[in-house]
């Protein structure tokens, strides 16, 4: 199993249906889980997909609306019911702080955890303690406050074996140069840029209910995983501006612009019972990697470039 992957808890927009139960996410990134979005049923949803609470350590809600945050108050008593012994960060909008004072404390229940309230106040980098990544938060255009995120990791750095084996360096020599970043070797100095390479690092990208605006183009940039509402399709682009949505079409222009690499579409209106045409739509503009997302589907982040 990858140990980054996309876990797809809900897909569906206002009104959920029989097939797709409301908004949830839950991104595994190595040791962490940050869970996007959860709407109404989330708790049972993440039971069918064999994850557990204790494996969120982060949840990220986009705006407040019911089918974006509904799902909250279970998840918030069954970390603590299950008593998760690290932190968990929640992140919101500021604005809707009274919404989520409300959500949290929806019910009596026995507090054990500690999670840790980071309502966001500007776009930018958020406060993410201990994560291996740059969480970051992009302000999207819907009829309430809505932030995108983003989720950045470093560049890294590796040696190339066969530069090593020209050069006959080996061993402990490695290693050096590994600490150091240079060695001296038969009366030449080798520097690691001279055998290595820079790789770069993984981007995923969260954008959810929200016209097109800077903001969309900004998170999906360079994106290994982009996912984005795909509430409509272009012959209803009149309602996805009136409601402050996407369609497929859209959404796919995007990701080609951005040059992403794997584009998942969510967030559907039950308007539509077959998302065939989402699909085509997707194809006709995009020639990356085209998921229509399905309740408790896996989607791997795409390899390291």
């Amino acid at each position: 199993m990858s140990q980054r992957e996309l876990v797809v808890l809900g897909t569906a927009s206002q009104v959920p249906t029989r097939h797709r139960n409301h908004n949830g996410y839950l991104l595994r990134w190595d040791g962490e889980g940050l869970l996007f979005d959860p709407g109404e049923g989330t708790q049972r949803q993440m039971l069918h997909a064999g994850v557990s609470a204790t494996g969120i350590s982060r949840i990220a809600v986009t705006h407040f609306h019911g089918d974006h945050c509904l799902g909250l108050p279970g998840i918030v008593q069954r970390i603590n019911l299950d008593r998760v012994p690290h932190p968990v960060d929640a992140y919101y909008p500021a604005s809707g702080q009274e919404f989520f004072d409300r959500l949290r404390h929806a019910s009596a229940y026995h507090a054990t955890a500690e999670i840790r309230e980071r309502p966001i106040t500007a776009a930018g980098p958020l406060d993410a303690p201990g994560a291996p990544f740059e969480l970051a938060a992009v302000r999207l255009s819907h009829p309430v406050e809505s932030f995108g995120y983003r989720v950045t990791e470093p560049d890294g750095f590796r040696l190339r074996p066969e530069k090593l084996r020209e050069l006959g360096l080996r061993g402990p020599a490695v290693g050096v140069l590994q600490r150091e970043g240079r060695i001296e070797l038969d009366g030449r100095t080798v520097t690691a840029e001279q055998v290595g390479e820079v790789r770069p690092g993984q981007r995923f990208a969260f954008v959810m209910d929200t016209r097109l605006c800077d903001g969309v183009h900004e998170l999906a940039e360079g994106a290994d995983l982009l996912v984005i509402e795909a509430t409509f399709l272009d012959r209803d682009a009149a309602l996805a501006e009136e409601h402050g949505h996407l369609t497929a079409a859209q959404a796919a222009r995007v990701a080609a612009r951005a040059g992403v690499r794997t584009l998942v579409l969510t967030h559907f209106s039950q308007r539509y019972p077959d998302l065939a045409e989402h699909l085509a739509e997707a194809r006709r503009h995009f020639d990356g990697t085209v998921t229509v997302a399905e309740d408790l589907a896996r989607i791997p982040v795409p390899p390291r470039r």
